[in-house]
């Protein structure tokens, strides 16, 4: 089991989700983990049951897009060792129909959000001299096309590229950036989809003929997380069932 006892981890976007999934995997494994989102209420919720299992925990209201939130936050990462880089949105829509206003909270929150905290983060393993790990939060979407989602596609592939840039210029300061691209994953609020024609159709597509469940994440965040992965950098970790080998 992957013991990160004594490292403290940054989690974005934790208020419900991935984020809120990964923050309890870090959290189990041994980590402090700082938990931030905008919705502090459902973070204090989250804290409760991480602290109720034993786990090291703190909140912070943070909106990736507020300078002053993330300089707030900043302040607070004297000893952070990792950022898992997380926060995004979507709209759907098609292309035609999608407005200015849905470009730029996508492109902004899932793009520009995650380099101001990438630069937060790369600050404070500079400032402490033990380097650290950056993990950027992708999509497969980002990889290959699909509709209704242009902007979120656009943003997903900027951060990949963005990820193996970062990692690029910050090897020299021991900062490792790597990235995981899930494909379809299980959740709460898309269960309705795969249940109807369209999204068993879909299913078809993987090779594995099945969805990702969120359990199916841990093992790359941790591997990432942890010290024996220490020679990757600007890699991209595809957890999606075979999707993108999938023939067209």
């Amino acid at each position: 089991m992957t013991d990160l006892t004594g490292k403290t981890a940054l989690v974005t976007g934790s208020s419900s989700g991935l984020g809120a999934h990964f923050a309890t995997v870090l959290a189990d494994a041994g980590a402090h983990v700082i938990i931030a989102a905008r919705r502090e209420a459902a973070l204090e919720s989250l804290a409760a049951d991480i602290r109720a299992t034993g786990g090291s925990v703190e909140t912070a209201r943070l909106d990736v897009l507020d300078k002053a939130s993330i300089t707030a936050l900043e302040a607070r990462l004297t000893n952070l060792d990792m950022l898992i880089n997380n926060a995004g949105v979507v709209r759907e829509a098609p292309a035609l129909d999608q407005t200015e206003d849905d470009w730029d909270a996508v492109v902004d929150t899932n793009l520009k959000g995650v380099f101001l905290m990438a630069q937060a983060a790369a600050r404070a393993f500079k400032a402490h001299g033990r380097g650290g790990e950056i993990i950027n939060i992708a999509s497969i979407l980002g990889l290959r096309q699909a509709g209704m989602v242009l902007p979120y596609a656009v943003s997903k592939a900027g951060v990949i590229q963005m990820t193996k840039v970062l990692a690029l210029e910050w090897a020299r300061f021991n900062i490792r950036v790597n990235a995981i691209a899930p494909g379809y994953i299980a959740t709460d609020i898309n269960g309705d989809f795969w249940d109807s024609d369209a999204g068993k159709a879909m299913l078809k597509r993987i090779p594995q003929r099945r969805l990702g469940q969120i359990t199916d994440l841990d093992a790359p965040l941790l591997m990432l997380a942890a010290g024996a992965s220490s020679y990757m950098t600007g890699s991209v970790l595809t957890v999606d069932g075979g999707h993108l080998t999938s023939s067209l």
